[in-house]
């Protein structure tokens, strides 16, 4: 037993490593920027200042971003997505399938629910003993159910959810723009001491090792931000884009897309004014999402709105069979 609390221990400590590691990078790019670049090696003031000025706008933009990232805990479902005691007795009490059915089925038919599993079944987490809610899935990291999951991140060392999604997607915007702001005031300099113009070695190290690490980053997130961008404009997870979510009436991965300015609504509101900045404003509690079907239902003219993006790309086969049936299949 004192072991297995001592590894999990040692688990919990080696999960902040890569927030250690970029901690440490960022940390010494303030100091090679400010202090070897800005400090040493510039000699016009008006430009120093300029530089600092803008440097520090973006890293305190960037830090913040990434401490709410962190720091903001997963919502997890409410109660009453929970299984009652007596209802949880009943549950593990039945041993014949179809009175299960029929038990998660009573529970379901009181909640907003409309995902299921793959073969149809209600969305049951036996771990965390709840009906899950629509989006929402169990993080075997965290062990715990978490709404709107869209991945368990180790560099934040949290699960990105329907709590901190805005947060993380600014915290990749303002990592681009810090990655790209470095590059781009260093990159004269870099020439410089790349010529020999300049010979200040102590500052000739950090500024070319600077440019490198900017650069390196900014590859790299630039990808992982384009692809979220994606996501965001087609109003789906990352879940969601391995594997669409199940209604109903079959798969569809259009399911919760309302078009592109309400998809962006969902992530970061109505007010505008609070877009750019890490202070939560998205739609709704997490538990309940719109739906591009109830919405085709109010304005047809959406049913074909995205019809284009259909073509050519072979719809997911489903049974409809399995998929009106309240079979279990318990998600973990």
């Amino acid at each position: 037993m004192a072991l297995s609390r001592g590894l999990r221990c040692c688990q919990r400590a080696f999960a902040w490593l890569p927030v250690l590691i970029i901690a440490l990078v960022v940390l010494w790019s303030y100091y090679a920027y400010v202090c070897e670049l800005c400090l040493v090696t510039l000699s016009n003031p008006v430009e120093k200042v300029a530089y600092l000025v803008i440097f520090h706008i973006l890293f305190v933009l960037f830090v913040w971003t990434y401490w709410k990232s962190i720091f903001t805990l997963p919502v997890q479902p409410g109660k009453k997505y929970h299984m009652s005691y007596a209802d949880q007795e009943r549950y593990e009490n039945e041993e014949r399938p179809e009175v299960q059915r029929q038990i998660l089925a009573e529970i379901a038919r009181k909640l907003p629910v409309y995902t299921r599993t793959g073969s149809g079944g209600i969305r049951f987490c036996d771990r965390c003993q709840l009906i899950k809610p629509d989006r929402c899935h169990h993080c075997s990291v965290c062990a715990i159910c978490v709404l709107k999951m869209d991945h368990h991140c180790p560099w934040v060392n949290n699960c990105i959810g329907f709590s901190n999604y805005k947060f993380f997607l600014l915290f990749l915007a303002y990592s681009l723009l810090y990655c790209l702001y470095i590059a781009a005031t260093v990159f004269k300099y870099f020439i410089k001491y790349w010529t020999g113009e300049l010979t200040n070695g102590r500052s000739k190290f950090h500024v070319l090792f600077l440019l490198f690490v900017a650069v390196m980053f900014f590859v790299s997130l630039m990808f992982l931000f384009g692809y979220h961008c994606w996501l965001v404009s087609r109003n789906r997870s990352t879940l969601e884009a391995f594997s669409a979510p199940v209604f109903q009436n079959g798969p569809d991965k259009n399911g919760f897309n309302l078009g592109f300015v309400k998809n962006l609504q969902q992530v970061f509101g109505e007010e505008k004014k609070l877009w750019l900045l890490p202070i939560a404003s998205s739609q709704g509690d997490g538990h309940f999402f719109p739906m591009r079907a109830l919405c085709e239902a109010q304005n047809p003219l959406l049913a074909s709105e995205e019809q284009w993006e259909d073509d050519g790309i072979d719809e997911e086969p489903h049974d409809s069979g399995e998929a009106s049936s309240l079979a279990i299949e318990q998600e973990t």
